[in-house]
């Protein structure tokens, strides 16, 4: 193996890392970024250590190059972290400090003093805990006990796996987010929920709390002078906006929030922003944006680095993703079986980038045979695929099933603001899918102003608002039915660029060896296969895939973001011709 660099890895600073503000959408101005150096030990037991064994850099996991570490976490092992907090984190009168998490990887338990305050079981979602009375005047100590199952359980896991290889890559543990501090009134704002009324041209706001209180709201923008609105804790606020700024790819537009509760206040922002599936002139269901017929073109986005694993190095690394797949001609990034830091979807909504969002995959291990040889078979036959066999699809415990659905609840939840996300996808491939029916009507109640993608793929049972193909191997035929019809995984096509590689063995479905081939690959399917369909009622691609990952070689960019691997005049002139 070569371990790979990012342009951004030797520009890491251990005394600043990752320090921007990594909540845009609630923001206050008391914020203590805890990222840097903390110390570690990896034990065989549970009681807290007496020594650590040196030095990780947080939040990079312990088997990213970037923290230091190098090591592999094995699910009967327990990862001890340890730092003392800064000077300024001590008792206040009238003032709570809260700690926050942005996600551990994948079961965690916080103790401040010696006193557990926090557990937590869920490796992709934020977490927070009041430590306020557990402080002291003087020092302050800080640790975090880590488990990982990785792929030997049920739990929450995407693409990682123990055994990595092929498809799936190296398992990442422990704290891989931010984790900061803020220190708010004893009633204090909690949430801030915006929900855009986009045909009746209003901005609802709810404010959420644990206090019934006064609200004030300030929404400013540069079309019109602030609107200030008043409210109560709990009820929604509608603002009316008389000279509404849509928000799209081409025209990412955002109005900035104040909202204030006592003597708190804090900063967020919305946009206008419409996603829904109507029938064109012809009478073919279309994705439509903002009430007009809109195609989505985008590319499959794994989110993983060579240097910090599911951690971008730094939030320019982020920007650099996104900016180049939209300087590309694409609207849209599928973001696959992964949970960004918020940070990723800011510059989403304020870049202009549509986002299908993924829940992350969990169950047992999968029957390889039942959800990719047979199902694949089967899609090509036009043989619909039950996903009433738990055993073979990973989902024979109910506590499994309970957690993916409390899992989904919560990343709906926490995602729901950005403008940016315009599609839930519940399941992939069949992958630890189960009775996708009933938790289709349950995404539905949690939020009906998005699309739903049931089951990206295979194993689809009719519902959602979209009919999700993946096809690498066979003449796409498209025809029209009752939903919306999307390519949501093609491509694949493989080349391996001597020096931009970690590993010999390399992974695709087509290889080649020469850019010129590759992008003469990528414009003969465009042409055969997808632009003649659009007429017949295909409304979205997602290419397969944004970056190579490990073995995995299909990135339109190699693993450590330095080469383009197509013509990149080809690629827009193509994006140019898909469309409605």
């Amino acid at each position: 193996m070569k371990q790979l660099k990012t342009r951004w890895t030797e520009q890491i600073d251990r005394e600043h890392v990752l320090e921007e503000y990594p909540r845009p959408l609630l923001r206050r101005e008391s914020y203590v970024n805890l990222n840097g150096v903390w110390e570690y030990v990896i034990a065989i037991e549970d009681g807290m250590p007496q020594d650590y064994d040196g030095e990780i850099l947080v939040p990079f996991s312990p088997e990213a190059s970037l923290s230091g570490v190098n090591r592999q976490l094995k699910p009967a092992e327990y990862l001890w972290y340890r730092r003392m907090l800064p000077s300024q984190v001590k008792p206040e009168e009238g003032k709570r400090w809260i700690l926050n998490f942005g996600a551990v990887d994948q079961y965690a338990v916080v103790y401040v003093n010696g006193k557990i305050l926090k557990k937590h079981l869920g490796g992709y979602l934020p977490f927070s805990v009041d430590v306020t009375d557990a402080l002291e005047e003087e020092a302050n100590e800080l640790v975090v006990m880590v488990r990982d199952y990785s792929d030997a359980s049920y739990y929450s896991r995407g693409k990682q796996r123990l055994n990595r290889g092929g498809m799936f890559y190296t398992a990442q543990s422990g704290i891989w987010q931010t984790v900061w501090m803020e220190l708010v009134p004893d009633q204090h704002i909690e949430d801030i929920v915006t929900m855009p009324l986009y045909d009746k041209k209003i901005l609802r706001i709810k404010v959420n709390s644990r206090f019934r209180e006064n609200i004030s709201v300030m929404v400013y923008s540069e079309d019109m002078q602030p609107i200030q609105a008043e409210g109560i804790t709990g009820r929604c606020v509608d603002i009316p906006l008389p000279y509404m700024h849509s928000w799209s790819p081409e025209d990412p537009y955002l109005y900035s929030i104040e909202v204030r509760m006592g003597e708190d206040c804090v900063q967020s922002y919305a946009a206008m922003r419409k996603i829904s599936v109507e029938k064109d002139g012809r009478g073919i269901p279309r994705m439509y944006l903002n009430n007009q017929p809109y195609f989505q073109k985008g590319v499959l986005d794994q989110g993983y680095w060579p240097d910090g694993l599911y951690t971008p190095p730094c939030d320019e690394a982020m920007v650099y993703d996104i900016r180049t797949m939209k300087d590309l001609g694409f609207n849209m990034l599928r973001k696959h079986l992964k949970i960004e830091p918020q940070r990723w979807y800011y510059h989403c909504d304020r870049l202009g980038m549509l986002v299908w969002q993924d829940m992350v995959n969990g169950g047992r291990p999968y029957k390889a045979w039942h959800v990719t040889y047979m199902a694949t078979a089967m899609e090509f036959l036009h043989i619909k695929m039950k996903d009433s066999h738990l055993r073979s699809l990973g989902r024979k415990e109910e506590r499994g099933r309970r957690q993916f659905v409390h899992e989904m609840r919560r990343t709906m939840h926490h995602l729901y603001n950005h403008p940016s996300i315009v599609t839930w996808v519940i399941f992939n491939e069949g992958w630890g899918q189960f009775h996708a029916d009933v938790v289709t009507r349950i995404a539905r109640e949690i939020d009906d102003s998005r699309l739903i993608d049931q089951a990206s793929g295979w194993f689809e049972q009719g519902g959602g608002d979209i009919r999700s193909i993946h096809d690498y191997f066979f003449p796409l035929k498209i025809r029209p039915e009752r939903r919306v019809t999307a390519l949501t995984e093609f491509g694949g096509y493989s080349l391996s660029v001597p020096g931009h590689r970690m590993y010999k063995k390399v992974y695709g479905y087509r290889i080649y060896v020469k850019k010129k081939e590759l992008t003469h690959g990528y414009q003969e399917w465009i042409e055969r296969e997808v632009i003649p369909n659009i007429v017949k009622g295909l409304s979205a691609t997602v290419y397969t895939q944004l970056s190579d990952v490990e073995e995995e070689v299909n990135g339109m960019l190699t693993y450590d973001r330095e080469i383009m691997k197509m013509d990149e005049t080809v690629v827009r002139e193509l994006n140019g011709k898909m469309v409605l």
